[in-house]
């Protein structure tokens, strides 16, 4: 540990990425970024941390916002539980830490949404504290370095991953009480930050860059020649194809649209009605009849495929004319394009609003959807 801890700090402190969450010692900043980056790359969640402390800056303005509000400014990350309980999170802030972010892990583990790894790295990054973190990427850095074999979700393994990132952010904070540390190293915050870097951009799951790697002298993995051997990881869920039918349903210059309930997945999200289809041989209209009781002829727009989890969905997106705003027997609402573009969507449906958008021309007047629009997979 201690030869290992000043070869992590001095590797990030030349090495770090300019992040905009690593430009700030805010809680509400960081735990934003740390919710947004689960199941999310870097290079996505920069533009959305941006946009959402601009629209949303402080946890009372979190608290307060609109759930359409925080949904929209969440479109397209996915995962939307996320989101809701960030929000859920942020009032009890209010209420019972007079809206400021709790420095004491315990009640910072209590928040909504937030589990050990997202509560250690909040408290290391954010207030310095020696709280440990293991994520994706400290798995992978400590089973290396360690050599650490069995699947990192076992019990025995995982407590041993957590026990070395705690020896080693509490090395860290050892190092900042020496009579000649360095003045203002943060370094717990940046102990956990090193080994979350280290697996983000050089200790990768293939084709790792050992030569340039702060601890390869000292790495069990590099040394007895098994990286590509840890961590162990189970197997993957296998995978399962799904195949939806979805209606783009126009009255004159509005569309129906539908929002998802609560309690399923992409809850309070918008959608253009759709059904499920279960036969290779299933016929577009007659789902459209069943679903809207509409029995015009349906115009083929596009076909969009998309994953969610373990499900790959291809989604086949149909025109159908409806002589009046009335649909049965689902429940929607009538909008207009410009309605349609402040609402929240599942990621699929945003795409079909975008080749919507992109269809009409310039003269409202003029209006119309292609009779048969190009099929373009995504």
């Amino acid at each position: 540990m201690q030869q290992l801890v000043p070869l992590l700090l001095n590797w990030y402190a030349c090495n770090a990425r300019d992040l905009p969450w690593r430009r700030t010692t805010d809680p509400y900043g960081i735990w934003v970024s740390e919710i947004m980056l689960q199941q999310t790359q870097v290079k996505t969640v920069i533009g959305y941390w941006e946009r959402w402390m601009d629209r949303l800056p402080t946890i009372a303005s979190l608290a307060k916002a609109r759930p359409q509000t925080i949904h929209k400014l969440w479109e397209g990350l996915g995962y939307y539980s996320r989101v809701r309980n960030m929000q859920a999170a942020g009032r009890l802030i209010v209420k019972e830490h007079q809206g400021c972010f709790p420095s004491d892990f315990n009640d910072v583990l209590e928040l909504p949404g937030i589990g050990r790894y997202t509560a250690g790295a909040i408290c290391s990054i954010a207030f310095n504290q020696p709280t440990p973190i293991v994520d994706g990427n400290v798995t992978r850095v400590l089973a290396r370095i360690f050599g650490i074999h069995g699947n990192p979700r076992d019990k025995a393994v995982n407590e041993r991953l957590w026990g070395l990132a705690e020896e080693l952010v509490k090395e860290a904070d050892q190092i900042s009480a020496l009579p000649n540390a360095p003045a203002r190293v943060r370094t717990c915050s940046s102990l956990n930050q090193s080994l979350m870097e280290l697996g983000a951009t050089m200790c990768t799951p293939r084709q790792p860059n050992c030569n340039d790697c702060p601890a390869t002298s000292i790495c069990v993995a590099r040394r007895d020649a098994i990286t590509h051997l840890l961590p162990q990881v189970a197997a993957r869920p296998a995978i399962t194809r799904r195949r939806f039918f979805a209606f783009v349903a126009r009255h004159a210059d509005q569309f129906l649209v539908r929002q998802r309930p609560a309690g399923v997945v992409n809850a309070n999200l918008w959608e253009f009605p759709n059904i499920e289809v279960h036969n290779v041989r299933a016929d577009a209209g007659q789902a459209c009849r069943q679903l809207l009781g509409l029995t015009g002829r349906v115009t083929h727009l596009a076909t969009i495929h998309h994953s969610i989890t373990r499900y790959r969905i291809r989604l086949e997106v149909f025109a159908a004319a409806a002589p009046r705003a009335q649909a049965k027997p689902v429940q929607g609402d009538w909008l207009k394009l410009a309605q349609l573009r402040k609402l929240p969507f599942a990621s699929a449906h945003k795409k079909v609003l975008q080749r919507i958008a992109a269809a009409q021309p310039a003269s409202p007047s003029a209006e119309r959807l292609p009779s048969r629009a190009r099929v373009c997979p995504s």
